[in-house]
């Protein structure tokens, strides 16, 4: 038994490290950010590669009661101390169920925290992988490249958002700015040109591209992308609200991802050789009667 409980462990420590390397990597290093309007906190439209979405983790968007909001979303508990409180009960509860010492039994314990962050890292990748199998069941793996039966070229889906202002017809355009912004916005963060993402990004995520790639320097570091390339996107969901423009699509691509040492040059992580495979959930915003060209991101949400 406590062989099997340590195996479980040992398996949630590798993941846990896993995921945290992904996080230092590309433009908005693996987090969640921005703003989405009215949106910003209520679950994206699921997709057939993105099923679900990560709350967004920094917002200027003051929070609020959010449509739809559930586990994993801001507001589960409630903010401040009773919500920080509850949250840590219920983290502590499955620590004791995991160790077999009651639902109760996992308060005490010098490295309970340790163990408690590990173990949702778990939570999180199974509730992931059933949405993500379930998702992938309902929906066929890919689509053509033509625009026929709602599908606009270059393989997106036609698609509406509908749980807050008027539904937006989105042309093929507006995916071609789309693709732009993906390849422009990675290129811009590689060479670190703050001027170039101010005129892509809302000022919001151009504060937090800053504020990244400050952190890198103070690493000594520096993160160098290329070969971006689209494989996939889908439309999760556009809308118009007051005098803006909102479209929140899943991309899914390829590119070169490597952290460098900025005084030798030597590769820090990552692989020159072997292009990551990344989806994200990346929300543009303009004004409203603009045209394709006016399109500047707002958010980055982790799929």
């Amino acid at each position: 038994m406590l062989h099997g409980r340590l195996s479980i462990l040992l398996l949630a420590v590798v993941l846990a490290f896993g995921m945290a390397s992904d996080a230092f990597a590309r433009a908005g290093m693996g987090f969640s950010m921005g703003s989405r309007g009215y949106r910003s906190y209520s679950m994206p439209a699921p997709t057939p590669i993105s099923p679900y979405a990560s709350p967004l983790q920094r917002s200027y968007t003051p929070y609020s009661s959010p449509v739809g909001s559930g586990f994993g979303y801001p507001g589960a508990f409630g903010h401040g101390f009773f919500g920080a409180l509850m949250g840590g009960f219920l983290g502590a509860g499955l620590l004791g169920l995991l160790f077999g010492h009651g639902f109760y039994g996992g308060l005490g314990g010098g490295f309970s925290f340790l163990v408690l962050l590990l173990q949702v890292g778990v939570l999180f990748l199974i509730v992931r992988f059933v949405l993500g199998f379930f998702g992938n069941r309902q929906q066929p793996a890919f689509y053509g490249a033509s625009q026929a039966g709602g599908v606009f070229a270059g393989g997106w889906p036609a698609r509406y958002g509908s749980s807050q202002g008027t539904p937006l017809p989105i042309t093929a355009e507006d995916y071609d700015a789309f693709e732009r912004l993906l390849g422009g916005i990675q290129d811009a963060y590689s060479k670190e040109n703050l001027d170039e993402l101010r005129r892509l990004a809302t000022p919001e995520m151009a504060s937090f591209f800053a504020e990244e790639l400050e952190d890198s320097a103070r690493r000594g570091q520096v993160n160098r992308l290329s070969g971006v390339k689209l494989l996939q996107g889908n439309l999760s969901e556009a809308w118009r609200e007051a005098s803006a423009e909102y479209a929140t699509v899943a991309m899914r691509f390829s590119l070169i991802d490597v952290m460098v040492d900025r005084v030798t040059g030597q590769i820090v992580s990552g692989d020159p050789n072997r292009p990551d495979v990344v989806t994200e959930l990346w929300t543009f915003v303009r004004l409203a009667g603009s045209g394709p060209d006016a399109w500047k991101l707002s958010a980055i949400q982790q799929v």
